[in-house]
């Protein structure tokens, strides 16, 4: 054997050697596997697996280098958020586990109230048996205000309390009045925590039943406690505040006081929910005018002033609650404030929940607040006279009268209690002045029920909705036939019937082109009714002597419209008498009138149908005005005037007519003095006709 062989011999020697060593090791007792392994550290062996281990991570590919340092990646960002998750865990458990330990030691404080009150209540039986419970309890209550703590105790219902003061006989007595504060605080709670908007009247009356000038703290203590835990109520508490303000303004003072202490109070800690609870009472106290608009802009300065996402989210939901009653009172003030917001949208670096905030108050100002008003309805009892509109600075220091909360003895309280009597008569009534108003309300309806009450509608809301079926009526109808058919199926009444010619008239005139639909039906209802033949006659003189407002659109349509019914001869045409063509008595918007008429009569009857038309003997009443002969200017008006239109050829009797006249003006000395006798004589009544007669007498001799 060579000595490589020697060696290598030697080497696998040494592995059994080690390979059996450590089986002994983990055989053996610990101590042995502790010295056995430091041995094994030790050994030269060890260095060589090393080695070994190092060579191969060396033979690794790149592209499994790089696969394991992404593996290395994906776990460690996935170890991040499973501690980050862990985080917020413990932090809601520390918040509950906070939460817990304050209910803990609210527990454990009553508890120990509770057993002091029964060692002392021990301790002065034992001292004094001869004192009475009250006076005991009495002497308790004083040491425990001395102390500055609160006064526990059991729960006493208001029927017992009531119980408790009749049987005490002096009503100036301390024992007695305490019992009557813990009752007035009772009600006062009580009918605060019940308000909503259908019992705010009797929730108001009985709090005015009570004496709610002695109990002014408490009523605003309650009030706020209600308000901080059901802020959706706010405008309801706003409401009841507004009213009691009225009455007892010192009341609405003081609470106006306390709102702000506690709204500055929760800004300053940057307490956003509590402090977002303040902002709506005070925001509805301005909608109801109790405290001045200029509160609000001084509010939101101090909001937008310093912008943080908690402040800006302040200042959009006092927007939302009182921005329709700002925009109304302050404008400029409202302008300036969105400018702001637009600049903190723009500009600040703020959260994706705060932006959309701002872009809603935005879409709600551009909507003018259609889903905020500032009351209401059921929420608008103070009249405008009796509001009492308090100027509070933001700036000032204030003073909570905590005082007011709690029991003070009062040497006077029988004749304040008398006092108040008289201004809760005066407020409520007393019961029998009430009694005789529902005797006298009871009369009132018995002879009200013999009687019959005619009552008129003023606000035409009957025709109103007579226009709205007629017009819907109109427009879903395929032809005028159906039309027709479905208004007579309304039966319509005779009051309605000239509102419904002039919502056919309306309809017609709304359309862009005229359409025959609408000169159709109006024939046929002149046809079938003589009524509707006067109503549109008249609405043909009305229109002529107002045309002059009407659009060129509007005036077209309704003149092509007048044109069928006078070719048709559902309107008589002695409603042209009410023409007169000339150029003192007509209108540019007169003439286009007249112009399309007649060009719309020539096109439907034909020039030489309306020549004879209008040369009917009968008819020349009517166009004594069109074709005047009174007078050669007039004449000679009318005839350049339809010639210009072309329709001359209905001026030919005008033609000669002016011809005969002009000839014999022309040939006969003796007309001189008659054509001025008849020109300058208003008096005279000869026609033209005589005077040609006169004329023609005088040419022939």
């Amino acid at each position: 054997m060579s000595g490589d062989d020697e060696e290598v011999g030697t080497e696998s020697s040494s592995r059994k050697l080690i390979s059996k060593s450590s089986d002994a090791g983990h055989s053996s007792k610990g101590r042995h596997r502790r010295r056995r392994s430091n041995s094994f550290d030790d050994s030269p062996s060890r260095g060589r697996l090393k080695h070994r281990r190092y060579e191969r991570s060396k033979d690794y590919s790149s592209d499994e280098r790089e696969y394991r340092s992404t593996e290395n990646r994906r776990k460690y960002h996935s170890n991040r958020e499973r501690q980050s998750s862990d985080e917020d865990k413990g932090s809601r458990k520390y918040h509950s586990d906070r939460q817990r330990y304050k209910q803990r030691h609210r527990d454990h404080d009553t508890k120990t109230d509770r057993n002091e009150e029964k060692s002392d209540l021990k301790s002065t039986s034992t001292q004094g048996a001869a004192k009475d419970g009250a006076a005991m309890l009495a002497e308790w209550r004083k040491r425990k205000q001395a102390s500055g703590c609160k006064a526990g105790g059991a729960y006493i219902t208001p029927s017992r309390l009531k119980q408790m003061q009749d049987k005490l006989q002096d009503k100036n007595s301390e024992e007695y009045q305490r019992l009557a504060w813990e009752r007035l605080k009772k009600i006062i709670g009580g009918q605060i925590n019940r308000a909503n908007v259908d019992n705010i009247v009797v929730v108001i009356r009985t709090l005015l039943s009570a004496n709610i000038i002695r109990g002014k703290g408490a009523f605003c203590r309650s009030l706020l406690q209600a308000q901080a835990y059901s802020p959706r109520f706010s405008n309801v508490y706003a409401a009841l505040v507004a009213v009691v303000n009225s009455k007892f303004p010192s009341i609405g003072e003081l609470l106006l006081r306390r709102v702000i202490n506690q709204f500055k109070r929760n800004f300053r800690r940057q307490d956003a929910a509590a402090a977002v609870c303040s902002c709506k009472l005070i925001a509805h106290l301005i909608n109801q005018n109790v405290v001045h608009e200029v509160l609000a802009l001084e509010l939101l300065t101090c909001m937008l002033e310093n912008p943080t996402e908690e402040s800006v989210e302040m200042a959009v939901e006092f927007l939302r609650e009182c921005g329709a009653k700002l925009t109304e009172l302050t404008p400029r003030g409202m302008n300036a404030v969105f400018d702001r917001l637009r600049s903190i949208l723009h500009e600040s670096d703020i959260r994706d929940r705060v932006q959309y905030m701002i872009e809603t108050i935005f879409q709600i100002r551009k909507d003018k607040f259609a889903a905020n008003p500032p009351i209401i309805e059921g929420l608008d009892l103070v009249e405008e006279d009796d509001e009492i509109t308090h100027t509070i600075s933001l700036e000032d220091e204030f003073d909570n009268e905590d005082l007011l909360n709690v029991f003070q003895f009062d040497p006077d309280f029988q004749k304040n209690e008398e006092k108040y009597e008289e201004i809760r008569a005066e407020l409520l009534g007393s019961d029998e002045s009430g009694d005789e108003e529902e005797e006298e309300d009871a009369e009132a309806e018995d002879e009200s029920e013999n009687k019959t009450t005619k009552i008129v509608d003023m606000t035409e809301t009957n025709l109103i909705a007579f226009r709205r079926t007629v017009y819907l009526t109109i427009q879903s109808s395929l032809d005028f036939q159906e039309a027709i058919t479905k208004l007579l199926k309304m039966e319509i009444k005779p009051e309605f019937e000239l509102e419904m010619c002039h919502m056919i008239l309306d309809c017609c005139a709304q359309q862009r082109t005229y359409e025959k639909f609408f000169g159709l039906m109006a024939e046929r209802f002149c046809i079938l009714k003589k009524t509707y033949m006067g109503h549109f006659e008249q609405m043909f003189r009305d229109i002529y002597s107002t045309v002059h407002r009407f659009e060129l659109t509007k005036l077209r349509n309704t003149t092509k419209m007048f044109a069928h019914l006078l070719y048709t001869d559902a309107i008589s045409w002695t409603v042209l008498s009410v023409i007169k063509l000339n150029e003192d008595e007509t209108t540019s918007s007169g003439r286009i009138f007249i112009k399309i008429l007649f060009q719309e009569l020539a096109e439907y009857m034909g020039l030489d149908s309306l020549y004879e038309r209008i040369e009917d003997t009968t008819l020349q009443p009517a166009f004594e005005g069109l074709f005047p002969r009174d007078n050669p200017r007039h004449t000679r008006f009318s005839i350049n005037f339809f010639t210009s239109i072309g329709l001359g050829g209905l001026t030919i009797g005008l033609r000669e007519h002016l011809k005969a006249f002009d000839f014999s003006e022309s040939h006969s000395v003796r007309v001189i003095p008659v054509k001025m006798f008849y020109l300058r004589t208003n008096q005279c009544k000869f026609k033209l006709k005589y005077l040609f007669q006169i004329l023609t007498h005088f040419i022939s001799k």
